[in-house]
């Protein structure tokens, strides 16, 4: 079946509005770009995911009434404008909702893949994401060494945090490969966006909780990932440890190869057997809380 693919330009403060108007409306798929159109697949971690003007497009079913939604984001989002509308052959559109990246296996367990596809190998746990909604697709290394900590060491049945989670493929994954219950937080609008959407497209929004940092009730888990930087991760230290059960696990990503000394000095007091790995010069972090 063929697809047709809408693209409008809209300021920034209106695209979590006009997201939501596009996914009522029965969007297969979300991107975001620039005025040049540069899509935000896996921005490096200390990039704007948004631009002042952002080009967004999605994918629909040939079927869809998109003159009704080009009425409706209008009234809208007042900044909405430059709507086209193409129609894309089998082929094409389906190539254009992967934007790249393709399925792939992480670790021995977790294969991750675009919301498009929905084939999962044979022994394999599957998670879709809508490519391009915010960072976090498995293309960037740290993302890739946080999944295959997860897909080596979550305990079945673990509850876990995941702190900045932009897309909130970690927790998803979480979810994915046995975690009782997640907790996802950004302080990142569009983060939040992408991250419920992908809870949603995974059936798994029951279960995990999602929001500002502020918005975090106290609570108590088994797993903190985060996948940040080295200087917010330092001035957490205190803060996941008061969150983490004694003996449970903390995974720290984000982190430039030079600076994972002074991070990891930054956790020696709540943590020990931190392990380290490394991948195309980003560094992964990982502890174990002391007991006592």
């Amino acid at each position: 079946m063929n697809h047709r693919r809408l693209t409008l330009r809209v300021a920034a403060a209106d695209v979590p509005r006009a997201e939501a108007l596009l996914e009522l409306a029965g969007a297969e798929s979300l991107s975001l770009g620039d005025a040049a159109d540069d899509p935000i697949l896996e921005p490096a971690p200390n990039e704007t995911p948004l631009w002042p003007a952002v080009l967004l497009g999605a994918l629909f079913a040939e079927t869809a009434d998109l003159d009704a939604l080009r009425v409706l984001v209008e009234r809208s989002c007042v900044s909405a404008h430059a709507f086209q509308v193409e129609t894309l052959e089998e082929d094409a559109w389906r190539a254009a909702a992967q934007r790249g990246i393709p399925a792939r296996r992480f670790g021995s367990r977790l294969w991750l893949a675009p919301s498009v596809d929905s084939d999962v190998p044979e022994g394999l746990v599957g998670v879709r994401l809508h490519m391009g909604l915010a960072f976090g697709t498995g293309d960037h290394p740290t993302t890739a060494l946080c999944l295959e900590w997860l897909d080596a060491h979550l305990r079945r049945g673990a509850t876990v945090l995941d702190y900045g989670c932009g897309s909130g493929v970690l927790a998803i994954a979480s979810l994915a490969l046995g975690a009782s219950r997640a907790w996802a937080v950004d302080n990142d609008d569009q983060a939040l966006v992408a991250a419920r959407a992908n809870a949603r497209l995974n059936g798994c929004d029951a279960r995990l909780t999602i929001g500002a940092p502020e918005s975090l009730a106290p609570l108590r888990v088994e797993v903190v990932v985060a996948n940040i930087l080295a200087e917010p991760l330092i001035a957490l230290a205190p803060m996941f440890a008061r969150v983490l059960a004694p003996g449970g696990h903390v995974v720290l990503s984000g982190i430039l190869a030079r600076h994972a000394a002074v991070v990891a000095a930054a956790y020696e007091p709540w943590f020990e057997r931190i392990g380290t790995a490394e991948r195309e010069g980003w560094t992964r972090l990982d502890g174990k809380r002391r007991v006592g």
